[in-house]
């Protein structure tokens, strides 16, 4: 006798698998799609997308110390080393003593640096705006709302 009710069962574990794996080629692929303009135009300055992660957060918190910067990206000294030095070095990235603890280190853009960070996160704000407006009421809300619980996860 077939057992109709362990079938039902597995195949709807199967299709929910399914509809499972296709959100997750549908975040691969808008990943990619969300950071191929600003690679391009990284690549042509010899940067990659950590460098734009360290503009992006400074340029959203001015005077962002560098253990903040390290919580923020959640990784190592080691990691952010060489390329918030590339930075500093290329004149995007400033780096100041701060007034109370002269131990802690302050970082703000410079003018160039607030460029760039612009021009990059501009390509990715106008790709945003225009599938939210595609998409209709309620999708940039209900977006965001995915991706704050995707974000209490870590």
């Amino acid at each position: 006798m077939v057992d109709t009710k362990n079938s039902a069962t597995e195949s709807s574990r199967k299709k929910r698998e399914e509809q499972l794996r296709i959100s997750v080629e549908l975040m691969f692929f808008g990943y990619r799609a969300f950071t191929i303009g600003p690679d391009a135009l990284l690549a042509k300055q010899g940067l990659g997308r950590v460098h734009h992660r360290i503009l992006y957060f400074v340029g959203r918190e001015p005077s962002l110390s560098v253990a903040q910067l390290l919580a923020v990206l959640s990784v190592s000294k080691q990691a952010l080393n060489a390329p918030l030095r590339d930075l500093m070095s290329a004149g995007l990235v400033a780096s100041e003593p701060c007034g109370e603890d002269k131990r802690v280190r302050r970082l703000s853009l410079t003018s160039t640096g607030e460029s760039l960070e612009a021009q990059l996160t501009g390509i990715q704000l106008d790709l945003m705006a225009g599938i939210f407006d595609e998409a209709g009421a309620g999708a940039e809300a209900h977006w965001q709302e995915i991706m704050q619980k995707m974000r209490a996860t870590l």
